[in-house]
């Protein structure tokens, strides 16, 4: 039994995950390949191995010929002559059996073979990882940030190493080395210098991965994630909705005491994140998307996508927010234009009939909900803290400048 044979296989499998089988073809090519470089005019060149004990038997089968005119196949034919020298029995028509030892292979050749072997299992190797994580692909994993080259930073997996390019990266994050974060797979690339994955910490799908991790109402199907906008580092909106009457959405979420959402600001360091009830109702789902701010009334368009908001006067910074961030998350999220007016704007506006908002079928704004927002550590419920974001999606609010929002 060949006992460090099979010890380096064991854990050639264990810590590369390269399975056996693939580790003994490539043993077993690699020594027909020695074997036809050692010995001249051996082409039929056979290698056993057991599979238990890791025995390995090379051996070479060659048909008999009188003589070397009679020679069609040379490598898989052999003189008469030639085959008593090492089968004296040896007749015309039958079979010469020969077993080699691959202690009788030269140094050229024991290279040649190493190297079959090496670069089989440098190709399991890439293989193994490129499976791994082409399967992973828009799931989220956490690695240890390696080190920054340029302006990208390598983050290792284990058995990989990631790439966040400068795009990826939350522009006031800074990563220390050693530090351990969780980032969205984006893309795994298979080229000729191995797997290339790379991962981000803006895209908006890490944070539904991360409440998918955090929340069991969301994994279970019971509470469903309908959209997310996101300024990756300062806001991001959420809308959920439950598909079971008993279980409220926005509270699974956030948890007792704001502990599952909690985790996940943690994670984003600090990012704030509002948590928003989603409706079928286009009105009332920008209602809710605008939140905290207070609304009077919303006409909105489905076909054309988009929307016009009455809030009261004394609400229209806040419902727009600091540099905009709050109408433009709110936009993102619904997929609407949102074109927001004070009281005072709408009735002075032509063409904006005021009589269009109160005859909607979306109440006088009494039916304000309930909005959860974390900052510094607690939950307060109905109150805004903009936050400046470079993103830009075309949400008007005349009258109403970005410096007073």
């Amino acid at each position: 039994m060949n006992n460090e044979l099979i010890a380096a296989l064991d854990m050639l499998e264990k810590e590369r995950h390269i399975s056996r089988e693939s580790l003994f073809e490539a043993i077993e090519s690699s020594l027909i390949s020695a074997c036809k470089n050692n010995f001249e005019h051996v082409d039929a060149v056979h290698v056993e191995i057991d599979r238990e004990t890791c025995d390995i038997k090379v051996y070479s089968e060659q048909t008999i010929v009188a003589g070397k005119d009679d020679i069609e196949e040379p490598g898989l034919q052999i003189t008469l002559e030639e085959a008593k020298k090492y089968d004296p029995a040896a007749q015309v028509g039958g079979v010469l059996h020969r077993d080699f030892n691959s202690r009788e292979f030269g140094r050229i050749a024991s290279q040649n073979a190493k190297n079959v072997i090496l670069q089989k299992i440098r190709e399991e190797e890439r293989g193994a990882i490129y499976n791994e994580f082409s399967a992973r692909e828009h799931d989220i994993v956490t690695g240890v940030v390696q080190r920054t080259y340029g302006r990208n930073i390598t983050i290792n997996l284990g058995h990989a190493d990631a790439v966040l390019t400068e795009n990826e990266q939350v522009r006031n994050e800074h990563l220390r080395p050693q530090e351990r974060i969780k980032v969205y797979i984006l893309e795994v690339r298979n080229n000729s210098k191995g797997p290339r994955i790379l991962v981000s910490r803006t895209h908006p799908d890490l944070v539904r991965r991360l409440f998918e991790q955090e929340v069991t109402e969301i994994r279970d199907g019971v509470v469903e994630i309908m959209s997310i906008a996101r300024e990756p580092g300062s806001r991001t909106k959420i809308a959920v909705r439950s598909n079971n009457a008993n279980v409220d959405a926005v509270g699974a979420c956030v948890g007792v005491n704001g502990n599952r959402v909690g985790m996940i600001v943690d994670e984003l360091n600090g990012e704030k994140i509002d948590i928003v009830n989603w409706d079928e109702n286009p009105g009332n789902f920008i209602q809710n998307a605008l939140s905290p701010a207070k609304i009077v009334a919303v006409f909105a368009d489905p076909e054309e996508r988009v929307a016009k908001v009455v809030v009261p006067d004394y609400q229209l910074s806040l419902a727009i927010g600091k540099e905009g961030q709050n109408a433009r998350l709110a936009a993102k999220l619904t997929g609407y234009k949102i074109d927001i007016k004070n009281e005072t704007q709408a009735k002075d506006a032509p063409g904006f009939r005021y009589e269009d908002y109160l005859d909607d079928e979306m109440d006088d704004g009494e039916g304000y909900y309930e909005e959860y927002e974390y900052e510094e550590g607690e939950w307060q419920e109905g109150e805004y803290a903009g936050e400046p974001a470079e993103a830009a999606e075309e949400v008007t609010a005349e009258g109403a400048p970005a410096e007073e929002a």
